[in-house]
């Protein structure tokens, strides 16, 4: 199997702009960042989730709590992942009862993601109220899941991946979509 490239569907300015749109919409939506936490799904959607932390308390002088989520022992595809999956530190140094949290991940798909890391969250309390915020939909959802906060809908076939590469872990900031090839 291998990727190959097709386009770029967002690059840096793009995601910047993405990030203050997501932004003003959480803080319309929660009518101010009182009891609002930001919690990052383990590895992309954690910076997305610091930088949309970041632009809210530029917009509303509020700094707001942000965690970072590890759902590797919550997925269902877990025995099919690796004999010994690699399972990183939940990130989560404050109290989620009662809290508003925003999910924020970097692609929604078949919504298998999302369901794990509810499932991961409500073991750390229980919540207010849960809503999702992601950069990218692609569609095609499995589970009956929906974002609340959407940076971008992009439509794509089964065989070809969003990819979101974050300043932070891939020294780039742009988001490409790549077809799948079976050699």
């Amino acid at each position: 199997m291998r990727l190959e490239t097709k386009k770029k569907l967002m690059d840096e300015t793009a995601i910047k702009r993405t990030i203050t749109r997501i932004a003003h919409e959480i803080i319309e939506s929660n009518k101010g960042v009182e009891k609002v936490a930001l919690i990052g799904i383990r590895r992309r959607g954690g910076p997305l989730a610091q930088r949309l932390a970041k632009k809210i308390e530029e917009i509303e002088g509020v700094k707001v709590p942000v965690g970072i989520l590890d759902i590797t022992l919550y997925r269902d595809d877990l025995t099919t992942l690796a004999s010994q999956p690699q399972v990183h530190r939940t990130e989560v140094f404050f109290d989620i009862n009662g809290m508003n949290i925003v999910l924020v991940d970097d692609v929604l798909y078949t919504g298998r993601t999302v369901r794990a890391a509810l499932d991961a969250l409500i073991d750390l309390g229980r919540p207010r109220c849960i809503q999702l915020a992601v950069l990218v939909d692609r569609g095609h959802r499995e589970l009956p899941i929906k974002a609340d906060f959407v940076g971008k809908n992009i439509p794509t076939s089964h065989n070809e991946v969003i990819a979101v590469m974050v300043e932070e872990i891939d020294g780039t900031d742009e988001v490409v979509i790549q077809e799948i090839f079976y050699d």
